[in-house]
């Protein structure tokens, strides 16, 4: 929480938060091509830096929101200070939540008006708010709510498919992202909502392939910026494990949880994606890929055993 304080002192003068920061806290992070470099089985290029240091990141916002929350019920009140930087950072959501960003995945292909982002900055207000009834706080409330319900409507209307019975990628898009596997675990859509199993057949059915998931798939209906081939991103195969468990197909969920366990390395660590071989590609360890694995276990075991005691 130390870290996030210092982070939201720091907010840009219209109230914005950094995307990124380096290991040592540095802001500015330019990118470089090393031309001499081959990479890992000659994969190229190889780069230092990051261009995402200066994309527009919306989803951060709810992520950030969502983690003070459960810090403030489950660990310790936050302070006033902290919550004055926290009015002024979900002031501009409010004012920004519609721009084009580049979304959770950082891409290079150009910005799009993506659904994760649009739902993490319902996210940002929803947490926003509650934390301001439970604690108290002053807060613009009437902009706030009004405002994460305008996000809603927008969702519903502007991203979902009526044809394909699923919510696309981006607005005005036909293709699939498994970033949504996402709403129903920030609580924003029911986890056995008609409209959110529609979705999770058509990601199913598109993206699943032996129980491992594909953040998305590229060609002409989306094209990322990236060469090369893409490999099954290993969070979002426990973030499918959870959305399963929550839906109610608990022996669907254990199945694919225990299958995706296979796929560690001999410390059970995990890397970003898996090839098609089943080898660690990408970041390794990728410590967003074990907390997703954390969160379907936990779940997963505590609708396993809640299911048990019943029968």
């Amino acid at each position: 929480m130390r870290w996030i304080e210092a982070r939201c002192r720091e907010l840009e003068p219209d109230g914005s938060l950094q995307v990124l920061y380096g290991i040592d806290g540095r802001r500015i992070l330019t990118e470089e091509f090393l031309p001499h470099l081959e990479g890992y089985r000659q994969s190229a290029p190889v780069r230092i830096g990051n261009g995402a240091s200066n994309q527009l990141q919306l989803d951060i916002y709810g992520e950030l929101m969502d983690a003070v929350y459960l810090y403030n019920k489950y660990g310790e009140p936050i302070s006033h200070d902290l919550w004055m930087d926290l009015i002024r950072l979900l002031n501009w959501v409010c004012d920004h939540w519609h721009l084009k960003d580049y979304g959770i995945w950082e891409t290079r292909g150009g910005q799009h008006e993506f659904l994760y982002s649009r739902v993490m900055c319902w996210v940002a207000l929803d947490r926003g708010l509650r934390l301001a009834y439970k604690r108290s706080f002053p807060a613009p409330l009437e902009r706030w709510g009004r405002t994460r319900d305008q996000i809603y409507h927008d969702i519903f209307t502007h991203f979902w498919n009526e044809q394909r019975q699923a919510f696309m990628q981006y607005k005005g898009a036909q293709t699939l992202d498994a970033a949504t596997l996402l709403m129903p675990l920030m609580r924003f859509i029911s986890p056995i909502d008609p409209r959110w199993l529609s979705t999770l057949r058509a990601l199913e059915e598109t993206l699943v392939t032996d129980s491992l998931v594909y953040r998305y798939k590229t060609g002409d209906a989306f094209y990322d910026g990236l060469l090369g081939q893409e490999g099954t991103f290993s969070m979002c195969s426990f973030w499918y494990v959870e959305c399963l468990g929550r839906s109610g197909d608990l022996e669907k969920a254990r199945f694919f949880f225990e299958k995706a366990l296979g796929y560690a390395n001999h410390l059970g660590l995990y890397a970003e994606e898996l090839g098609l071989r089943g080898e660690g590609l990408g970041n390794f360890p990728q410590a967003f890929t074990h907390l997703a694995l954390i969160s379907a276990a936990y779940d997963l075991n505590r609708r396993l055993s809640a299911a048990g005691q019943q029968g």
